[in-house]
């Protein structure tokens, strides 16, 4: 991993130069293309990730065939099927890079082994939980209590050329709207 990566854990986690290291040690890079998955959806997967570039979807496909997305990660930041892994269970959502990506995945066994005899590994990975859980409560307020436009303009200033970057159903998947809802939104926006 590089400085920006360690920057990131060092500030928001107090990650240490030596714990670096050693995370450093259990990751393996991983470059994703576009429409590459890291799982899919009703499979299984120990590892959990770290995406440094690019962008990825959480998202599953009902037996009508329609997707919901779940998510729409952004680096820097940790990615993975964690409920699955947890529960030993399949996954219920595809994770799926909608650019070209980067993660270093790190083998959730290993880590969770480590933590065992690691005091500092153990409270990173308290903090790396924490976090999710922040994380996880904040989509959940904004779904509740932000309109379409809102939800979308908070999109917006998270990756400014989402419009350009991924199909316009996948946006509004996430805002969860429709496609037509969101193509009246943008041309409300031109209009201003």
């Amino acid at each position: 991993m590089d400085n920006p990566n360690f920057d990131f854990l060092k500030s928001k986690f107090h990650v240490s130069k030596e714990t670096f290291l050693i995370l450093k040690d259990l990751a393996s890079i991983r470059k994703l293309k576009i429409g590459e998955e890291i799982v899919k959806q009703g499979g299984k997967s120990n590892k959990m990730a770290f995406l440094t570039s690019g962008l990825i979807r959480a998202y599953c496909t009902l037996e009508s065939g329609k997707e919901i997305t779940k998510n729409i990660f952004t680096p820097i930041g940790f990615v993975g099927a964690f409920s699955s892994i947890l529960k030993n269970e399949p996954s219920l959502l595809c994770y799926e890079a909608l650019v070209e990506s980067t993660i270093y995945e790190v083998d959730f066994e290993k880590f969770t082994k480590l933590s065992k005899t690691n005091i500092d590994i153990s409270n990173l990975y308290n903090r790396i939980l924490e976090y999710v859980f922040i994380m996880y409560e904040i989509k959940q307020l904004e779904n509740m209590s932000l309109n379409a436009t809102e939800r979308y303009l908070n999109l917006k200033k998270q990756i400014s050329n989402i419009d350009n970057l991924i199909p316009q159903y996948q946006i509004a998947s996430f805002l969860n709207i429709s496609p037509v809802q969101l193509s009246r939104i943008r041309k409300e926006m031109k209009d201003y």
